[in-house]
């Protein structure tokens, strides 16, 4: 009988990891193309379905969290397909099976969103993603996750050569091959609705070629069949519960840390488009080696690059020093990140069962990506006030390190309780959790309010600035979006991004016609702009985050102290703006960015036409375009040439007083004779116009790489 701890024979004990002999080549090749395809289709339907829908739940980053939880827990679906149907049905009523839903899921082709789908303003958006994603590629997406799993079982029936777990490296190269390609030779040159288009053509490509592996299938006669050797080490390896726990515990570990780190890095380090690619890309190539060669993942050499990444990385989450900027930042936590994920993917390896539990295996490995990322994109922000996702899936990856090297009857710390590499292994997970956790009490302690939701994290807390002036600052993750003086004579004055010089501060003050005027606002923040309301003016305020809204009314008071009549519509302002009547506003003010990651659904040429259904026709849209790494400029100026109208560009500098922001605004308007008069024609100067290679933002395409500087 074996422990519950018992560690499975390596594979290689088992099966060789030679070629294929010559008769074998020719199927060989044809499960390969076949793993290797719906692979790539697996993670390319991703960031089409999520572009697609991007639009319609506000733009948010929590959008792709949530479309991950999704395709994670339908890959455990596709993964129990697998494994059930391996265990139940013989083999070939497996092969009609599964021809049969291949088959069915035509039925369903293209796989685009339906518009109906979208979301009404307010609630959790959450429940109407899974909606859609379920009907428009829930099921052929089903079908692509089990063939990883199924071809690799039906591969190694009966066949004493060529390792099937190679397959399995093989399939994570078909998905990091499609992650990259997509940012760069995809979403540049194709529209999102024609991307589905294409891919739902290669889809049926794949059907035809798991179809023909599926006829050979049916076909071979040695399926099931068994050397009686095999037979014996087949009962011999098989898993004890401890094994299952831990087949469960290491993928679910690295996708927290991979949806960790990814919110991580896009929120407090660099709010880069494409960074998002860069963890996720790491996480696949670990896979891939791990599960290449033995000899990628040698545990003498990454249990100490294991320790040294985790407290790199913990210290430089919480560490007191000065921060050295993004080009040494972003390459410490991938370095970190790298090593977690060739820890727990490489002790996955070593776990590896005979074929014969491969469905299981695999099952428990989408079972634990799942849990991670049902953790992360669902459970943490109903449960948290904060981001502790990478604080503590750091200390969970300490606490695997110690128990696989205990559990491993192979490693010299098996023996013995108090052996001294064991006790430091532990210790450096309690110190590691104490370090964490203190570090997560202490910026709690520093905010007034911490709360979080589906859009993220938002945070009060009040300071000083370098003239003593007591302020208190709002916050979306690492960035500010909006502050208030607190001394009671100085608390009406708008501050930050609003300041006397810049371009929304200009127009408002210095209106076309005299109030009473209508004001609409896309973005509340702290509430900062109500403080150019006079009586009998109007401001509309569009705000997706009520969190949001709740902050500006209890934590600041530019609402309650304008003159003006405060409206507060709920939901994606887009969405609410197409179902409102012409508004006539006098000014429209686009300021709904997330720091410095954009809703690109709001600078789109459908989105401008939109902005001045609502104008009066000498009315003015103000856009903020402030990005520490996108250049906006060509974006808006494409627009507006598209729709025939003048710009103006007005930037103003950081005072460095802590109160005012330097800003870059652009106004649009019908008439340029609106942007000429005094003050605004002396702040700034018409929009350069965009190179003749930028194309156009549509609803249906963007390119986020053509605005990073």
């Amino acid at each position: 009988m074996q422990g519950p701890l018992a560690v499975p024979l390596p594979v290689s004990d088992l099966t060789t990891q030679s070629s294929p002999l010559p008769r074998y080549r020719f199927v060989a090749l044809l499960y390969a193309s076949t793993i290797f395809l719906s692979a790539f289709l697996l993670f390319q339907v991703q960031p089409i379905a999520a572009k697609s829908i991007l639009p319609w739940f506000g733009g948010t980053a929590a959008v792709w969290s949530t479309c991950l939880a999704f395709f994670q827990l339908v890959l455990v679906l596709g993964y129990s397909y697998a494994a059930l149907s391996s265990r139940f049905l013989e083999r070939k009523q497996q092969v009609i099976a599964h021809v049969a839903l291949l088959a069915l899921s035509l039925l369903g082709l293209p796989a685009t969103p339906s518009s109906a789908w979208k979301a009404p303003g307010g609630g959790d958006p959450v429940p109407r993603i899974l909606g859609l994603l379920t009907t428009s590629v829930g099921l052929p997406y089903f079908l692509l996750s089990t063939t990883g799993p199924l071809l690799q079982l039906w591969y190694a029936r009966g066949r004493e050569r060529g390792s099937p777990y190679r397959l399995f490296a093989l399939s994570n190269a078909g998905s990091m091959l499609a992650l990259l390609t997509y940012p760069v030779v995809v979403e540049p040159f194709i529209g999102t609705h024609r991307q589905g288009l294409i891919w739902s053509g290669a889809y049926v490509a794949f059907v035809l070629l798991c179809g023909i592996c599926a006829l050979r299938q049916w076909n071979d006669h040695r399926g099931g069949q068994k050397t009686p050797d095999v037979a014996v080490l087949d009962l011999v390896n098989r898993p004890g519960w401890g094994t299952w726990a831990l087949w469960l515990a290491l993928p679910a570990c690295a996708s927290i840390l991979l949806l960790g780190i990814t919110s991580h890095l896009s929120q407090d380090v660099a709010p880069v488009p494409f960074l998002w690619v860069l963890p996720l890309t790491l996480y696949l190539l670990s896979f891939v080696l791990c599960f290449d060669r033995d000899w990628w993942y040698r545990r003498v050499v990454w249990l100490p690059l294991l320790v040294t990444a985790l407290g790199g990385v913990a210290y430089a989450v919480f560490g007191d020093y000065k921060d050295p900027g993004v080009r040494v930042m972003v390459p410490l936590y991938a370095a970190g990140f790298f090593v977690c994920c060739m820890f727990c993917h490489g002790e996955l390896a070593r776990l590896r069962p005979h074929p014969r539990h491969l469905t299981s295996f695999y099952l428990m490995c989408a079972a634990g990506g799942a849990v991670g990322g049902v953790f992360v994109g669902l459970v943490a922000p109903r449960l948290f006030r904060m981001y502790v996702e990478l604080p503590y899936g750091l200390v969970a990856c300490a606490l695997l390190a110690a128990i696989v090297v205990r559990a491993d009857p192979r490693s010299r710390l098996f023996r013995h309780w108090w052996h001294p590499g064991w006790l430091a292994m532990a210790a450096l997970t309690v110190v590691l959790g104490w370090y964490v956790t203190r570090g997560l009490r202490d910026d709690a302690s520093n905010s007034r309010v911490m709360v979080r939701n589906f859009y993220g994290v938002v945070q009060t807390y009040d300071t000083d600035t370098d003239n003593e002036d007591p302020i208190r600052k709002l916050r979306h993750g690492a960035i500010t979006h909006g502050l208030q003086l607190l001394d009671p004579a100085r608390r009406r004055e708008p501050v930050s991004y609003y300041g006397p010089e810049s371009a929304v501060s200009l127009v408002l003050r210095n209106p076309i016609r005299p109030s009473p005027r209508r004001v609409g606002v896309i973005g509340l923040g702290s509430g900062t702009l109500a403080a150019f309301g006079q009586p009998g003016d109007i401001f509309h305020f569009y705000e997706i985050n009520p969190l949001v809204t709740a902050i500006a009314r209890s934590e600041f008071t530019f609402l309650a102290d304008s003159p003006a009549t405060i409206d507060i519509v709920p939901g994606d302002a887009r969405l609410s703006l197409e179902q409102a009547p012409a508004q006539r506003f006098d000014v429209l003010v686009i300021d709904a960015f997330s720091g410095d990651s954009i809703p690109i659904h709001l600078l789109t040429r459908e989105a401008f036409e939109l902005y001045f259904r609502h104008l009066a026709p000498d009315g003015v849209l103000a856009v903020h375009i402030s990005n520490r790494y996108l250049d906006l400029r060509p974006v808006v100026s494409r627009a507006a040439e598209a729709l025939g109208k003048a710009t103006l560009l007005v930037e103003t500098d950081d005072p460095d007083d802590g109160i005012i922001y330097g800003t870059t605004w652009v106004l649009v308007a019908s008439r340029r004779e609106v942007l000429e008069r005094a003050p605004l024609g002396e702040a700034g100067s018409a929009l350069d116009t965009a190179p003749a290679r930028f194309r156009l933002w549509t609803d249906d395409y963007s390119n986020l790489l053509q605005v990073v500087e």
